[in-house]
């Protein structure tokens, strides 16, 4: 008998004959191949270490889990149930303690499990994962005999009811935990909507009703046609082939398709970039089609277990119309041939589920009727007058406009009822700030209108709700949501190539004149009051007028207003914040002011802010000179630059203090109910900004705004809007002492400015890069200049751009900073010698170019 092989060899034989595998693996037509090579390997191994041992010979060694379906993924455990006589021999119980350890030795990632049937059986009552994960075993070794029985028991205490409940509850879990969507920017190939683990709970639910435990199986019982298992199989193979390559490519278990491995990703599989996409672009595109047909066919097969466990006798039959049943909550076609008799009744079917309100689905034959009728909305279908007045009413309807909107992509009707939605779905987008793909952030921007309008949300944006309220034929705001980013991926500006396609649309479909337009107009501009409220002075007089010009009148301005709030909240969680939607608000205050007639010239803005201001004070107890000295020392642009409220709260803090020498730092918490407002009044300085801005960002605050005043007397009179993602208002109280003593410390130092901070790039950053932009071009007024950035966002960004202004001698008038996910967009107004000749701008544009680049 020879000698047992030591651990050492023993493992690299292991490791090499998976290496094997894994280094053969170049084709994804070959994943489920290898998947099943892997796990015959891994079982021919355990098998010859569990005939070494000396156990019960009633124990077995059972696969369970993925690994007892017969496959295994690179990075994925090992899941075993040793399965134990009810008296548990000690000898066993030792040399099984033995085994596991070895296998661990081994370097093999194993989840086990050592129970008795009657411990299984008693595991499996209490929690529904292990009752799912015995569901699917293979014997590896040991007792077949107890093999058996064990799986005789499980399925004599299977009640396929409850099973099939409480599997759909979890699933309904697990894609809330995914925003529900398909079209996440970084999917969990596993987990996500439409990922592996919706094919699982398929299997796993015909087992249960005893349908049976393949996808063939299914198309015998006729649950699948052709056409659906060749798509269901080659939708599986993809997302195996995806969770494969992350595997490998991470050399772990990895099942989130992260920027970081989408390049590597794109070249395992062979993609190259092209004029029109990135490689990682096309390789999403893959995986994205892959998910929708898994969303798309996973709820027929869900309806026909539903119906074989509870059959539909029990479900009352209404006739709706002609071609339309509601069987209990789920609507149906009348006859089988429907939607190849009257091609209209596709749209009908989703207009039916918005007029009556009970439906909460549609049923699996009609699914699957629908789905095969698709081919049928061609140029003629989009031309047919009863069509385009279908989809209007779908548009028009009170209820339901986003949730059957949602339906008809994830069917594959709205993309072929406008073809530029089709070219759009699953189209990434790597501008670091929309985390939705565009197909998605369209509909989310949709959700939020219409969440405007359900009286339901009103306490989520009052204002928005109270003037969607009263807003004439909102159509027009669903339209232009629908069509605002549809120009993407095209080349070329998508707003100019969005608002043709848009105008086109509303003129077949028999918009009247001016709601065409307007809807034309909105696509055209619907980034246009984002960039105003973000980069432009939302007080300054001449800022509003340019504005007010472009909008016209009231419903323009109501219009764009909504389209753009519903806009920024539909890219990220992260990217709306409450300052944002004050400034938003005050700009559209403004502006409505100005086309009511309220238009004043600038001396008569100025009067007007200071009696806004001395009545403020007033209520903080000033007398009405005490502010007449400090506002000696200021010119007409301080007045421009703030509002009342801030005019106000200057005057307080120095009022009897402003020709002291000391260094003032206040704080308090901002306006917009976020964030604070810091102040800072002090000797003015050539590095005064930098030093500001350092400080900021090692104690963890983004600066999203600022204001920078030089007195007459030459002291700095600064405010700040500073804020942090983690924190509460109740923290900011916390903080404002300390932020008013460190950088009054900080400012009278007179050491040299500590270096920026070189924290890590953001993943999104690291794979793709945003090449850095600089325009320097001379104000309205020709008084100033305008300086325009746009970069990826990193730890020290903002003082490294101050420092560089500083070096070239360019003082800083203001600041607006616009953050949008890893994307800044930083707006500054600035004057000095350098900007007015040639070769020292040249050398200032190039110096902030080398600065940006990452």
């Amino acid at each position: 008998m020879n000698a047992p092989q030591p651990i050492s060899e023993l493992r690299r034989q292991l490791q090499t004959a998976r290496a094997a595998l894994h280094d053969g693996y170049h084709d994804p037509e070959q994943a489920l191949q290898l998947l099943e090579q892997e796990a015959s390997l891994v079982d021919a191994f355990l098998a010859e270490r569990w005939a070494n041992l000396t156990v019960d010979p009633r124990t077995a060694l059972i696969a369970v889990g993925g690994y007892g379906r017969g496959q295994l993924f690179p990075g994925s455990d090992i899941d075993l149930l040793i399965l134990l006589p009810e008296e548990r021999p000690a000898t066993t119980l030792a040399a099984i303690e033995q085994f596991v350890g070895m296998l661990w030795d081994l370097g093999l990632e194993v989840g086990h499990s050592v129970r008795s049937q009657s411990d299984c059986l008693e595991e499996a009552a209490r929690d529904i994962t292990v009752q799912t994960t015995l569901l699917e075993t293979r014997l590896l070794a040991g007792s077949s005999a107890a093999f058996a029985a064990l799986n005789q028991a499980m399925q004599q205490a299977l009640d396929p009811r409850a099973f099939f409940e409480a599997k759909l509850l979890e699933q309904q879990q697990r894609h809330e935990r995914h925003q529900g969507s398909v079209n996440k920017l970084e999917p969990n190939v596993k987990e996500a909507p439409g990922g592996l683990r919706d094919l699982h709970l398929i299997l796993w639910l015909a087992r249960a009703c005893k349908a049976g435990h393949d996808w063939d199986s299914l198309h015998r019982a006729g649950m699948l046609t052709g056409q659906e298992l060749r798509k269901l199989k080659r939708a599986e193979k993809m997302l195996c082939s995806f969770r494969i390559a992350l595997h490998l490519t991470a050399g772990r278990r990895e099942d989130r398709i992260l920027f970081d491995y989408q390049n590597a990703l794109a070249q395992r599989f062979g993609y190259s970039e092209t004029s029109a996409s990135r490689a990682s672009e096309q390789l999403m595109a893959v995986y994205y089609l892959s998910a929708r047909i898994v969303a798309q066919l996973q709820p027929l097969l869900v309806q026909a277990f539903r119906r074989k466990l509870y059959g539909k006798k029990q479900l009352d039959i209404r006739q709706l119309n002609e071609r339309f049943v509601a069987r209990g909550p789920l609507l149906e076609i009348a006859e089988p041939d429907v939607y190849e008799a009257q091609p209209s009744a596709i749209l009908e079917t989703f207009l039916l589920l918005q007029q009556h309100s009970e439906l909460t689905g549609i049923g699996a034959d009609t699914l699957r009727a629908l789905w095969h009728a698709r081919p049928r909305i061609n140029a003629a279908f989009r031309r047919d007058p009863v069509n385009q007045a279908l989809f209007m009413q779908i548009v028009r309807q009170p209820w339901g406009t986003t949730r059957v909107m949602r339906r008809m992509n994830q069917y594959g009707v709205l993309g072929r009822y406008i073809p530029a939605f089709g070219k759009i779905v699953g189209r990434m987008q790597h501008d670091l700030f929309h985390v939705y793909t565009v197909d998605e952030h369209i509909l989310m921007v949709l959700r939020n209108l219409r969440r405007f309008a359900t009286p339901a949300f009103n306490h989520e944006y009052p204002f928005c709700s109270q003037l969607i309220e009263t807003f004439e034929r909102s159509e027009v705001l669903y339209l232009a949501a629908l069509f605002h980013d549809i120009g993407k991926g095209r080349g070329g500006d998508h707003s100019q190539l969005g608002k043709v396609d848009a105008r086109d649309f509303c003129v077949t479909h028999g918009l009247a004149k001016d709601d065409t337009e307007l809807v034309a107009w909105l696509v055209e501009h619907h980034l246009t009051m984002s960039h105003v409220a973000q980069k432009q002075d939302v007080y300054d007089p001449d800022t509003v007028a340019a504005f007010a010009q472009l909008v016209r009148d009231q419903r323009h301005l109501t219009a764009l207003y909504l389209l753009t709030v519903a806009d920024i909240r539909g890219t990220s969680p992260k990217v709306w914040n409450a300052w944002k939607a004050k400034l938003l608000e005050d700009l559209f205050h403004a502006t409505r002011r100005y086309l009511a007639g309220e238009t004043l010239n600038t001396m008569d803005a100025l009067g007007l802010r200071r009696e806004e201001a001395m009545t403020l004070m007033r209520r903080y107890g000033l007398r009405d000179d005490a502010h007449l000295g400090l506002w000696k020392t200021l010119d007409a642009v301080y007045f421009l630059r703030h509002d009342a409220s801030e005019i106000a709260w200057h005057a307080r803090i120095l009022h009897s203090r402003y020709q002291e020498q000391d260094i003032k730092v206040r704080a308090r918490l901002s306006d917009s109910g976020e964030g604070l407002q810091v102040l800072v009044y002090c000797a003015d300085r050539p590095d005064l900004f930098a030093r500001i801005c350092a400080f900021f960002e090692r104690a963890g605050y983004s600066i999203f705004d600022a204001k920078i005043y030089t007195t007459l007397q030459g002291y700095a009179l600064d405010s700040f809007y500073v804020y942090n993602a983690d924190e509460r208002d109740t923290e900011y109280r916390d903080l404002i002492g300390y932020i008013e003593y460190e950088l009054a410390q900080q400012l009278a130092s007179d050491a040299p400015l500590p270096p920026p901070l070189s924290g890590r790039l953001s993943r999104a950053l690291r794979h793709f890069r945003l090449p850095p932009q600089v325009l320097i071009r001379p104000d309205d007024k020709q008084k100033l200049h305008i300086l325009s950035l746009v970069a990826g966002d990193r730890p020290g960004l903002l003082s490294r751009i101050a420092r560089v202004l500083s070096a070239h001698g360019v003082a800083i008038h203001s600041a607006k900073i616009m953050t949008l996910g890893e994307r800044a967009e930083d707006t500054f107004t600035i004057s000095g010698a350098a900007l007015s000749e040639p070769k020292s701008l040249v050398r200032l544009e190039a110096d902030l170019l080398e600065t940006l680049r990452i």
